[in-house]
């Protein structure tokens, strides 16, 4: 078998899309079905199964992704310290909603000017697949805002982040309230799996208190539209996220009587992953970074 082989491996265990892996890697379609048709015969293992137009790992493909990808990234860091043209790479990232907005694109545009032969794949989701999917080795590296208590992960806190409750009501942000007395207003809150709206709730909960939740949605900017437009609404989100609108006059902080809601922003990975020399001064990077800002 060739490391070339082995990287088409991965990146189709990381997406079953056949042409859209070929599209990532660079190459035609049919040239990584033959690499991983000649991996299979010389394992004469079935790694994938074919189900329409998409290669699922099966059982015995899961078996050699976890026996084989640490050795494969000591390699293929190796093969990177030696290429004379310069620190290359490639990291795939998955982030929480607030970081891929708001805190991440800046740090990888940095970087890339430090670096411009890495790569990144980054992918935005909740926090609750980002765990999942950085659990199962879909993504080298996660970044999310919610509690980890995954044996498999491990977790480095890089930072801290203000949730806070606003409307688009400008007399509410006049005065102080209890919480529960804004329970008569109707609460948009994200999806469950998201770290912003575990934090509230269990907060709440915690003490004893519960609001109706009227609507949920996935995205950060559809909160948003809906408090514009309706003033009886509320919702908590982080305060990065709302900087702008708050600054212009369009939302408003509520400010709470004895509460607050705050959590911490972590960076997590697989505790067996291989720390690849790009792992190690990107996670520096990004570590510095946060420490600069705090």
């Amino acid at each position: 078998m060739t490391l070339k082989q082995l990287d088409y491996f991965y990146h189709l265990c990381g997406n079953p899309h056949l042409s859209k892996a070929a599209k990532e890697i660079g190459i035609s379609q049919p040239a990584v079905s033959l690499a991983i048709k000649a991996l299979e015969e010389e394992l004469e293992e079935q790694l994938f199964s074919r189900i329409g137009k998409k290669l699922v790992l099966n059982e015995r493909g899961r078996v050699f992704r976890e026996q084989t990808r640490q050795h494969f990234l000591v390699l293929k860091d190796a093969g990177n310290m030696f290429r004379t043209h310069g620190f290359t790479g490639d990291l795939s990232v998955a982030t929480s909603k607030t970081f891929s907005t708001y805190l991440l694109p800046g740090i990888l545009y940095d970087f890339l000017l430090l670096f411009p032969d890495v790569h990144f794949k980054k992918k935005s989701a909740n926090s609750a697949y980002i765990l999942d999917a950085v659990k199962n080795g879909m993504f080298d590296i996660g970044f999310v805002e919610s509690s980890v208590n995954d044996s498999d992960l491990i977790k480095e806190k890089i930072g801290e982040d203000e949730l806070i409750i606003v409307t688009g009501d400008r007399s509410l942000s006049l005065e102080e309230y209890y919480i529960d007395t804004l329970f008569g207003r109707k609460w948009i809150l994200r999806e469950y799996g998201s770290g912003t709206r575990d934090i509230f709730l269990d907060k709440l909960a915690g003490m004893g208190l519960r609001p109706d939740i009227f609507m949920e949605l996935p995205e950060f900017e559809e909160i948003k539209n809906i408090l514009f437009e309706n003033h009886d609404t509320l919702s908590c989100v982080s305060k990065l996220a709302v900087k702008k609108e708050m600054e212009r006059g369009e939302l408003f902080q509520v400010k709470l009587k004895n509460l607050t809601f705050s959590r911490d922003l972590f960076l997590v990975y697989h505790k067996k992953r291989y720390k690849t020399l790009l792992f190690r001064k990107f996670t520096a990077f990004v570590k510095k970074r946060f420490t600069l800002q705090m």
